[in-house]
């Protein structure tokens, strides 16, 4: 049976770039060890030179990313993933941004972007950066 272009091209537009599902993974693994963990666990997912800017403040390296992501005051938290977006770079690396609401303890939901950047170091990839931040408006008057 021959299968025509049109067919072939259709199928093909419908299967994700491994870059992609590279990408999917990495966020679902972050933020279900975010959400469902200590976060302790969570320093496993960056390289050792890796940098955090969480709200501003930047945290180099995997113990200071661990060290941060930890200590973070709240009990529960759970993350709602609106939209997540994904690019591969000219270095082979992957960019992601993630776009969504979190709920922490009792607090009302609040909007967060994040965005990271993924190496692969095989047999792996590792995230080398991570930029984190609430999306509050305070417009200074």
């Amino acid at each position: 049976m021959k299968t025509s272009s049109k067919s072939k091209a259709s199928q093909m537009a419908c299967e994700k770039e491994i870059w992609q599902k590279i990408g999917e993974s990495f966020v679902q693994e972050y933020y279900n060890q975010f959400d469902n963990t200590n976060r302790t666990t969570l320093g496993n997912l960056y390289s050792a030179d890796a940098c955090l800017t969480w709200e501003g403040s930047v945290f180099p390296g995997k113990e200071a990313i661990s060290g941060k992501l930890a200590s973070l005051p709240f009990k529960s938290i759970k993350h709602i993933i609106t939209e997540q977006d994904f690019q591969p770079t000219i270095d082979s690396s992957i960019f992601i941004m993630v776009f969504g609401q979190l709920k922490v303890d009792d607090d009302p939901p609040m909007a967060f972007h994040q965005v990271f950047m993924l190496k692969s170091m095989p047999p792996t990839w590792v995230c080398t950066n991570d930029v984190f931040r609430l999306g509050i408006h305070n417009i200074p008057s």
